[in-house]
């Protein structure tokens, strides 16, 4: 177990900034976000009394746990923290399907981010494993969080823009909670200076 790389879980509301957030580290990054199920999963969560979208879902919660592969996301972690490598899958959300796969590499890095809206339900697992460095969930003002989705998931072309606008105002009225129930799941919430903060002092006692 020396050699096993050790994770740091980036979780928050959807726009929070965990893709740029992460990035900015420089460490590897596995992108929880491509373990969503397909659009045709039976086992997908529904929005009660409403639809979700268009196309590969409909009135499927995608911001519901249940909308993810949590087995499969953990499995990735564990590999790639014990052999440096894995194989994930790449996600297209516009098409709500897997559309390829790609390989990840460390490259030696003892530590690396694994980020997704989804991250902080499997904090526990992988602090069983031995495998978890930090938790960090991203929280802002609701309202920005708000502007930002919006704006990248128009431009990235994930749903039509009716439905883009209802789940970013239900999201936004629900942003308190989303927080509260990653920090309930062991993730510590934090802006984005202090998660930089942390993750550099992760970083400093790896090296």
């Amino acid at each position: 177990m020396n050699d096993t790389a050790r994770v740091i879980l980036l979780t928050g509301p959807s726009g929070s900034g965990k893709s740029s957030l992460a990035a900015r580290t420089g460490l590897p990054v596995l992108r929880l976000d491509d373990f969503y199920k397909e659009g045709d999963d039976p086992s997908l969560p529904r929005i009660a009394g409403g639809a979700s979208g268009s196309g590969g879902g409909g009135d499927t919660d995608w911001d519901a746990p249940g909308s993810w592969d949590a087995e499969a996301a953990v499995a990735a972690v564990r590999e790639l923290s014990e052999t440096g490598r894995t194989t994930v899958p790449v996600y297209d959300i516009a098409a709500s399907a897997r559309v390829g796969r790609a390989e990840i590499e460390l490259a030696g890095s003892p530590l690396f981010i694994a980020e997704g809206i989804f991250a902080a339900e499997i904090a526990g697992r992988c602090q069983e494993l031995g495998l978890l460095a930090d938790a960090l969930c991203l929280r802002g003002r609701p309202a920005t969080t708000f502007r930002r989705r919006l704006v990248r998931d128009v431009r990235e072309g994930r749903k039509s823009l009716p439905v883009l606008v209802r789940r970013g105002w239900r999201l936004m009225r629900a942003e308190p909670a989303i927080v509260r129930r990653h920090a309930a799941l062991g993730a510590y919430p934090c802006r984005k200076q202090e998660a930089l903060a942390r993750i550099a002092e992760a970083s400093a006692l790896t090296v």
